[in-house]
């Protein structure tokens, strides 16, 4: 049942566009009454989104079955690879979906406050490990947003490409400057330094964001996030 709401709602936002889509019309297109489909989806926008719950929960048992010897940012950078296999299961409705987010901006704000739930499950692992640390829930929301902000640039890269690239190898790249930053080794090694443009020159791209006194990290990096995600024109 929930698959074939999914179905039909992924179908009529292709055909009519997601704001022209009412619940009436996807109850009709599955043959279920409206009870149905909230019985399995709160909203429209659940919908579009209707495998994120399940992903949340196995990534907070991931991180609450850790144990002491389990390096923390490594173990976090595992944690985000299971949200990757999430979107790597399904290619053709990840990509989809990502079209569809771009053209809806009621469904990118949803989507960003999805992520915010990831991050802060991230977080939470992290200040529990760095207890006792100067400064450690610094330390644990900073390396969190760090992970989710790689993370979600590996994916867009694959999603960008319909699909077609390496998903895993665009994410673990991406992880890997988080891990060289963050990781115990870093001290060592210092941070990522930032690859070298194809004529020997710099990518000299940039983003400026705008953000009130105070507001809280996670924001800052949607905000970020957002930007980086819009085409250069």
């Amino acid at each position: 049942m929930r698959e074939s709401l999914v179905a039909a709602a992924f179908q009529l936002f292709v055909e009519r566009g997601y704001e022209q889509t009412t619940v009436d019309d996807i109850v009709a297109l599955a043959g279920v009454g409206r009870r149905s489909f909230f019985r399995y989806f709160p909203s429209k926008e659940d919908v579009v989104f209707p495998d994120h719950e399940g992903c949340l929960a196995e990534m907070t048992a991931f991180l609450r079955d850790s144990g002491p010897t389990h390096e923390p940012v490594e173990r976090v950078c595992d944690a985000a690879r299971l949200v990757l296999r999430m979107y790597a299961e399904n290619p053709a409705f990840s990509v989809q979906r990502y079209r569809l987010t771009r053209k809806v901006p009621g469904l990118r704000t949803y989507e960003l406050s999805v992520v915010w739930r990831y991050e802060r499950a991230l977080a939470e692992y992290l200040r529990g490990r760095f207890t006792g640390r100067p400064d450690g829930t610094l330390q644990a929301d900073v390396i969190a947003a760090a992970v989710v902000a790689a993370h979600n640039n590996g994916l867009r890269s694959w999603l960008r490409s319909d699909g077609r690239s390496d998903a895993t190898a665009e994410v673990d790249h991406a992880l890997a400057h988080v891990q060289r930053a963050f990781g115990p080794d870093s001290a060592t090694h210092g941070p990522a330094r930032e690859p070298e443009a194809p004529d020997g020159g710099r990518d000299d791209d940039v983003v400026v964001v705008v953000s009130r006194r105070g507001a809280p990290l996670w924001r800052v990096v949607q905000e970020i996030e957002t930007m980086l995600a819009r085409d250069p024109d």
